[in-house]
């Protein structure tokens, strides 16, 4: 072996221990953030490395992990990037500054050491390859020794006297650029020169940092001359509120106003607290290098004060600033996101009808209710178009249609699109009061003679869905009425299964979607419908491509692969049949297997959640009760004489045993709730049938950070405010409501010009005698959620937000909302 060889071997373990150390560390440092053994974080992140997926982790290896569930693993998962992306961005400068022979010991110490990217950044500061700046104009004429006398701040020191000799003489042969005029421009130039030092001392940027994001007011008043054009945003017109208190809406809200030009905004602190930390740090003491200082006496501290002063309002409060805005955006966006994902869970979750036989109709007027016949897995039967709405005749022709198809294709239920024409479609439905069919009586949906299920499904984003590839590749004789139509069907069926079809955001659960960190914003979604599709498991030989994309292990490719292979194969009759699929490998096997139920399958454990790599665990069991595996699955008495210690071993321990045998209970089984049919209340069908005092059934469709709306079959949803949800103090709607959740609500307020609608939760509410008035009474004061905001120059608190939702959110909501419908 060469000696470079050998150096190069030497490096190359010398940086393996390295990162071997620091990974170590970030272990230690992620186990102690999140309260977890550092074993734990350690099996977590070998198990992330060798391609494990969260749903996998969690549901598959807690004895590796110690029962973490996947938010804890998704937690290590993220933080784990972060320092990663930390340590990349440390590499980074370490590497700029050695190519500029920069780096000292000291420095590479500190850098070593920092434990955030602000701090990083900090201690770059000063290192920073800059634009020519003031106080390298005042270095260039020769300046600095005057700084630094001043900035030594002797009490002896004359600094008109000590300027006087940086004056250039007349008659220098000195360039333009370079000549100090005069004692005042002497002294200019060494104050740039401090105001530089103060702006890239760490010390003093951490801490007007923590003055920004803890006392940092934000301030918005409207661009003049917009009051008209930015109307929607008038309650921001004057607004003053604390940063630390802001809502995510709010913020997200200012922020779009300002991006539209109709608002300016700023974040600051006081600027007297500020210029005292500053001084605090390099006037009295802390950084000066003289013993005492007096700033009455002393001509030199009072030109490092004006230094500080202008370090502060010329450079320190700029950056400062920008790095407040981007905080309060993402606390913003943090937030937000969280809602949205929470939100989106509720709606996955929803309670599936299952596999009946369905007809559903798109609503409208005009064009006529597109309607069509899905049988119990889904599948398009029959489609055709009737017209209740357009005279007397139409309307025979239209219930006679709809009795004939009840009766041929024997309907289970009729789901109804919540959009144009539903409610009035609706109606029309009921009048005919349809029954279930006679052969239909056997399939556990209703009674004998019973009226035929009529349900509201609400169509967000089905018009997405119509026009999508994944539409067209199903239906691409049909068009997007027809699709829609089907799609609306199937929510009813199966919510999860159809809504996976339709990017996330046009769902139309979230807040401000659109305004958020877009690749964070997609992250934290896609997460929530993995951890959805797992968590209820897929049937292989009915799911759809998009569906099966979502499971633990496969990817698009895989997903086509395997609805290719059922194509021209038929069902799956096995788990293990799915090794035949093209490009799923052991390691993709082993991360989906356990996520997909092949129904009526040779081997009994492959309808339900339990590994094939547990299988001959549940054999074992079987063989020592002398019994088969479906027995077990059968009788509970045969399962309660299993001794699970006896079969743990050191890949199988208790916490997998208890969840095989749960398993086994209940092979397979739905963790969703049960299916109940849901209606609203007859005659209200417009807001205009809407008045205060009533008492109607509703659904909640989104939850916010001040409250819930709820759809109650008017075409416009109204708002439980937050103050509303309950008889006692509700910090987080979701402690109260989720998405989805039936609730009965009593009508506040309603405002027709502006087509809101307060409502409450709260027992023996009464409506506001100004029921047209667009406000509510106000509510309570201990039902004042945080620091009350106050606008500028007001004397007193601003009054907690009504329920109309902050103008412009409500407004932005129902715009979303509209959009996803036709």
């Amino acid at each position: 072996m060469t000696s470079d060889s050998v150096v190069a071997s030497s490096g190359a373990a010398a940086e393996e221990k390295q990162a071997s150390a620091q990974e170590v560390e970030h272990l230690i440092k992620i186990a102690k953030e999140l309260s977890l053994r550092v074993g734990q974080v350690g099996a977590v992140v070998k198990l992330l490395a060798e391609g494990g997926t969260v749903p996998f982790i969690a549901r598959y290896r807690k004895e590796a992990t110690g029962s973490m569930d996947e938010v804890q693993i998704t937690a290590v998962r993220d933080r784990m990037a972060q320092l990663i992306e930390l340590d990349s961005r440390r590499a980074a400068i370490v590497k700029s500054l050695v190519e500029r022979n920069l780096l000292t010991d000291d420095l590479k110490s500190r850098i070593a050491a920092a434990e955030t990217m602000a701090a990083l950044e900090d201690i770059y500061q000063p290192f920073r390859p800059k634009r020519r700046t003031r106080a390298m104009i005042a270095k260039e004429k020769g300046l600095e020794p005057l700084a630094d006398l001043l900035w030594k701040q002797e009490p002896s020191a004359n600094p008109e006297a000590e300027a006087a000799k940086f004056v250039t003489p007349d008659g220098a042969t000195v360039a333009d650029d370079l000549k100090v005029s005069d004692v005042t421009a002497a002294l200019a130039g060494a104050r740039d020169i401090i105001a530089e030092r103060v702006n890239d001392d760490a010390a003093a940027r951490a801490e007007i940092r923590e003055l920004f994001l803890t006392q940092g007011v934000i301030k918005s008043e409207v661009v003049a001359g917009k009051e008209t054009e930015g109307a929607k945003y008038r309650d921001y017109f004057d607004w003053n509120e604390p940063m630390s208190a802001a809502p995510s809406h709010r913020v997200l809200a200012i922020r779009r106003g300002a991006a539209e030009g109709f608002l300016f905004f700023q974040i600051r602190p006081p600027e007297e607290t500020a210029v005292g930390i500053l001084e605090d740090l390099f006037v009295h003491g802390a950084r000066g290098q003289a013993s005492a200082k007096s700033p009455s006496t002393n001509p030199s501290a009072d030109q490092v004060r004006l230094a500080v002063k202008d370090a502060y309002k010329r450079l320190l409060s700029m950056s400062m600033e920008t790095e407040a805005r981007l905080e309060s955006k993402k606390r913003a966006e943090h937030a937000a996101i969280e809602v949205f994902a929470g939100n989106l869970r509720q709606l996955l979750l929803s309670s599936p009808l299952g596999q009946k036989r369905v007809l559903a109709i798109d609503p409208g007027f005009r064009t006529g209710c597109k309607t069509v016949v899905l049988d119990a897995q889904g599948k398009l039967v029959f489609n055709d178009v009737i017209y209740p709405e357009q005279g007397a005749g139409k309307t025979r022709e239209a219930e006679a249609t709809l009795q004939v198809l009840v009766a041929k294709h024997n309907i289970e239920a009729i789901a109804i699109g919540n959009g144009t024409a539903g409610r009035e479609t609706e109606a029309f439905v009921r009048k005919l009061n349809l029954k279930v069919p006679r052969t239909s009586q056997d399939s556990g949906l209703s009674t004998q003679d019973s009226p035929l299920p009529v349900i509201m499904v609400n169509e967000s984003g089905a018009s997405i869905y119509s026009a999508s590839e994944a539409a067209r590749e199903e239906f691409p004789d049909q068009d997007i009425t027809v699709r829609g139509a089907v799609s609306i069907g199937r929510r009813l069926m199966d919510p999860l299964a159809e809504l996976v079809k339709i990017d996330p955001k046009s769902i139309g659960v979230g807040q401000y979607q659109h305004d958020v960190d877009q690749d964070l914003l997609k992250k934290s979604l896609d997460d929530v419908v993995v951890s959805c599709v797992n968590g209820v498991g897929v049937e292989v030989n009915t799911a759809s491509k998009q569906l099966l994309t979502y499971v633990s292990g496969l990817n698009a490719t895989i997903a086509e692969n395997i609805v290719k292979y059922r194509n021209e194969n038929g069902a799956f009759k096995s788990r293990r049949e799915l090794k035949n699929v093209s490009r799923l490998g052991e390691k993709t096997f082993e991360q989906a297997a356990g996520f997909l139920r092949v129904r009526g399958a040779e081997h009994p454990l492959d309808e339900s959640a339990v590994h094939p790599e547990s299988y001959d665990v549940v054999d074992r069991m079987a063989k020592d009760l002398g019994v088969t595996v479906r027995d077990l699955m059968r009788d509970e008495a045969l399962r309660k004489q299993i001794d699970k210690q006896k079969y743990v071993t050191d890949k199988v321990g208790l916490p997998t045993l208890t969840d095989i045998l749960a398993e086994l209970a209940k092979p397979g089984r739905d963790p969703r709730e049960q299916f109940e049919a849901f209606a609203f209340k007859e005659g209200v069908n417009k807001i205009e049938d809407v008045q205060p005092g009533m008492k109607l059934p509703g659904i909640v469709t989104n939850v916010a950070a001040f409250g819930a709306f709820v759809d109650i079959g008017v075409h416009q949803d109204g708002l439980v405010h937050v103050s509303q949800l309950a008889d006692r103090f509700v910090k987080d709607p979701t402690e109260v409501v989720k998405v989805q959740q039936r609730v009965e609500v009593t009508v506040l307020e309603v405002d027709l010009p502006r087509k809101r609608i307060s409502l409450t939760m709260r027992k023996g509410a009464t409506a506001s005698p100004t029921a047209t008035g667009g406000g509510m009474r106000q509510q309570p004061a201990q039902q004042r959620t945080g620091p009350a905001p106050v606008r500028s120059g007001a004397p007193s608190p601003r009054p907690a937000p009504k329920p109309a939702g902050d103008g412009w959110f409500s407004a932005a909501l129902k715009e979303g909302k509209d959009k996803g419908k036709r």
